[in-house]
C-alpha cells in the first residue's frame, strides 16, 4: 500500500457545547494543523498514486472553508460540537468527495489543535 500526505495549516474559532468545559464554553480561537495522507495500492502510469498539485488545489479549497470563521456557524456543524474529532471528520467527508476520482483505497485526516492534542480519522475512500 502507497501512502502520500499533504499538511495544511488554519485557525478558526469555536465555542463548546453540550456540557460544561469552562473557558471552552467561550467562543475562542485555535490554530490548526492539518494532514491528509491518501492511500492506494497502485501507482499510476507515472509512478504517481496522485497527483500532487492537483490534491493540493483541492485540499486549498477545504482549508479556505474553514479559515478564520467560528465553526459552529457553518452548516457541518449547526447541532453538534465543534470538537477537533467532528472537525476531522468534516474534513474527511469533503476530502473523500473531491479525491473520488483517484480512486483511493482509504483516506486520513489528522489534525493537531495548538500543537497539545490530535485527532485523527480514517476510513475507506
Amino acid at each position: 500500500m502507497y501512502s502520500l500526505g499533504l499538511r495544511r495549516e488554519l485557525s478558526a474559532r469555536h465555542y463548546l457545547i453540550g456540557g460544561d468545559w469552562g473557558a471552552e464554553n467561550t467562543e475562542h480561537s485555535h490554530r490548526y494543523r492539518m494532514e491528509l495522507v491518501l492511500e492506494k495500492k497502485e501507482l499510476d502510469a507515472h509512478g504517481y498514486l496522485v497527483d500532487i498539485v492537483e490534491v493540493a488545489h483541492h485540499l486549498d479549497a477545504i482549508v479556505a472553508e474553514f479559515q478564520g470563521k467560528t465553526l459552529n456557524a457553518l452548516a457541518a456543524f449547526q447541532g453538534s460540537n465543534p470538537s477537533i474529532e467532528r472537525l476531522a471528520t468534516v474534513i474527511h467527508d469533503l476530502a473523500r468527495k473531491r479525491l473520488a476520482h483517484f480512486h483511493l483505497e482509504s483516506l486520513g485526516v489528522t489534525i493537531w489543535e495548538d500543537d497539545i492534542a490530535w485527532t485523527a480519522y480514517r476510513a475507506p475512500a
